[in-house]
């Protein structure tokens, strides 16, 4: 049955690339939550300011429908998903998304963002960002993982944590 997931996280915490690694290794569609935005959006970021809520439900609800539509191999999207209202957004157009949480600590965070020229997220923004993370619940379809010892070994505990998830 193909999967809807989105791989998660405060910037720099290795949505993307963990993403990218774990739809190729699910044979899975991937797409990059950061390309859905509009132009108004990076811009904003870009320059430093936060997005509001407002500027996120578009959004969202487009990652939602990208989910929702899937491909008949499953999806993974990267997308920030913070909150749990945001990660409820999304739900509601794919309620049988599963919501993979990365973390780190925040000086690997910075280091990283440091270390990714021409990404239009700055590393300023990273503080609000975690202050506005909201870690998976206990009623959400979900794991929370350490995003540490690269991508090839974050990947292999996220496809272990998914086959313990459905078989619970």
């Amino acid at each position: 049955m193909p999967q809807s997931i989105v791989v998660m996280g405060v910037s720099g915490a290795g949505k993307s690339s963990v993403g990218q690694a774990l739809a190729t290794q699910l044979e899975a569609h991937f797409i990059d939550g950061d390309t859905l935005h509009p132009e108004a959006n990076v811009r904003k970021m870009a320059s430093g300011v936060p997005l509001t809520d407002e500027d996120r439900w578009p959004w969202l609800h487009l990652v939602g429908a990208k989910l929702s539509t899937g491909s008949r191999t499953g999806t993974v999207v990267a997308c920030s998903a913070l909150k749990r209202s945001y990660r409820d957004a999304i739900r509601t157009a794919a309620p049988d998304t599963t919501f993979i949480l990365l973390r780190a600590d925040k000086p690997a965070l910075q280091e990283r963002l440091t270390q990714r020229p021409g990404h239009f997220m700055p590393a300023s923004l990273l503080t609000s960002q975690l202050e506005t993370l909201e870690e998976l619940q206990d009623d959400e379809s979900g794991v929370m993982i350490e995003s540490t010892g690269g991508i090839d070994a974050t990947v292999e505990r996220i496809r272990k944590l998914l086959v313990l998830a459905a078989a619970n």
